[in-house]
């Protein structure tokens, strides 16, 4: 049983949901929403305020001036998608204390969330 407890006590530090985000956005919390797609999708749809780095292109140049006092919390796609766990992983690599979204935007839109998106003419 305390292993099971000490697993999920794990899990819970680098993991959010789309509904406990939202709140910590709300509440005016330090977080720093981080599309981790590639920047084509982001254009495409993304949580608004969010900001575009696929995780591809993190590195220490790039996330230079990134505070370090924040929450970074990363998302990708939908749940198949790892584009959020690869930035999630290499920002705690760079030294930041990061998140990873469950679900990816799919479900941040079943909860209705507020999204940005390209406007065609």
């Amino acid at each position: 049983m305390e292993d099971q407890i000490r697993y999920y006590e794990e899990k819970l530090k680098y993991e959010i949901d789309p509904f406990d985000l939202h709140g910590r956005i709300v509440d005016g919390d330090h977080v720093v929403v981080v599309d981790a797609r590639a920047s084509e999708m982001y254009t495409e749809r993304h949580i608004t305020n969010a900001i575009s780095l696929p995780s591809g292109d993190m590195s220490q140049e790039t996330t230079s001036h990134f505070d370090h006092t924040a929450l970074y919390v990363t998302y990708g796609d939908h749940v198949a998608c790892n584009a959020s766990t690869k930035g999630a992983l290499m920002l705690a690599k760079l030294g930041f204390h990061v998140k990873e979204m469950m679900g990816g935007l799919d479900v941040w839109l079943k909860y209705g969330y507020e999204t940005e998106c390209r406007r065609t003419a």
